[in-house]
């Protein structure tokens, strides 16, 4: 064998940046605020710590690769028919799937930009072209993503609300644009941060999907639902699309104490949302708290706000660190900062209201 000789990869791979998760950062004083990855701010509930320590106990076994009972829970859940729910770990797991399931060379994958920073990743990784369509007044441009819409594009992906941004699009206005699509397009509506939405003119995707053929919705446990270390996302969609899902989906990806937590935690919805209700209002707070300071905030539906910092936005994460805050930085363009406890969201505002320069 030569010297020179290496393994072959795909080409694509040298074009593809590796996804980063939220960074941690600790203070002199050991004081430590991650408000990088949108995560639940609270531990999982007591009832349903104790079906995972049950669940545990059954890891030596394969989990149920169909997640038959978890599927049945979201079913009822959701008031869908089992047939049009597809699993995967998380929902950006099952938009891999999805991605795999449309994927190939010369197919063009349509999404905003900036927004969820998994999309040109997978979508590389599947093969597909991505179309970018930049925010306008940091949301969805949907009249520029619809006249993006050309005979290779198999998918669009519609984040609402918007990560990282937060801004949301209205039923009205993305009924208009589901119009336009041609019917044999797919629309992704990613609603990983649907039930931190108080916006009653902001659609829920899962009464919309009934009517439309084309459309899918994405949902995960991650966020509301606080369980973000185990990676349970689902997808209501027709048949036909939830089938075609299910089958790229990697043997046994959603493990057996996923599924009991998941399970679990549909059962108390109540007690959940009252801790998405605590974040809510933790976001109003803060988000009042930024105008005040002179900053410009956009309006946000989500569990993070966004400073739109541009050229300081690496100052900003850099400012952050001594504090022990970690927010998450998008060279160029803005920090978004994910809501946490009270006296997480204080350390962040105290380094907000002391930069130099608001935007």
């Amino acid at each position: 064998m030569s010297d020179q000789a290496s393994p072959r990869f795909r080409p694509t791979l040298e074009e593809i940046v590796a996804y980063k998760p939220g960074r941690v950062t600790t203070s002199p004083e050991g004081r430590s605020y991650k408000l990088s990855s949108n995560e639940s701010p609270y531990g999982p509930l007591p009832s349903v710590v104790e079906v995972i320590a049950e669940a545990a106990r059954g890891v030596n076994r394969y989990p149920d690769n169909g997640a038959v009972a978890l599927t049945e829970a979201i079913a009822e859940r959701q008031r869908v028919p089992y047939d049009h729910i597809a699993l995967g770990c998380g929902s950006v797991g099952v938009t891999q799937q999805l991605l795999e399931a449309i994927g190939e060379p010369g197919a063009e994958v349509v999404y905003a930009w900036r927004s969820f920073e998994a999309y040109p990743i997978l979508a590389g990784l599947a093969a597909t072209t991505s179309v970018r369509v930049p925010l306008r007044d940091e949301t969805h441009d949907l009249e520029a993503m619809a006249g993006a819409v050309t005979d290779r594009t198999r998918a669009i992906f519609v984040c609402n609300p918007n990560n990282p941004t937060g801004t949301v699009v209205h039923r009205a206005e993305l009924e208009r644009f589901l119009d336009r699509v041609p019917e044999h397009v797919l629309v992704v509506l990613d609603e990983a941060y649907h039930e931190y939405v108080r916006d009653v003119l902001v659609p829920d995707g899962i009464e919309l999907y009934r009517d439309r053929p084309n459309l899918a919705v994405l949902r995960t446990f991650s966020k509301a639902y606080g369980l973000a270390g185990l990676r349970v996302g689902y997808m209501v969609a027709q048949p036909v699309v939830a089938e075609a899902v299910r089958k790229t989906m990697l043997p046994f990806t959603v493990n057996a104490v996923a599924q009991a937590a998941a399970i679990a935690s549909l059962g108390v919805e109540d007690e959940l949302f009252a801790r998405v209700e605590a974040t809510v209002k933790e976001r109003t707070r803060v988000r009042e708290a930024l105008l005040a300071q002179g900053w410009s905030v956009p309006p946000t539906e989500a569990n993070f706000v966004w400073l739109p910092l541009g050229p300081d936005t690496l100052d900003f994460a850099a400012a952050c660190e001594p504090a022990g805050v970690a927010v998450r930085p998008f060279a160029g363009d803005g920090a978004r900062v994910s809501i946490g406890d009270p006296e997480a969201n204080d350390a962040f505002l105290t380094v907000a209201a002391n930069f130099p320069t608001k935007h």
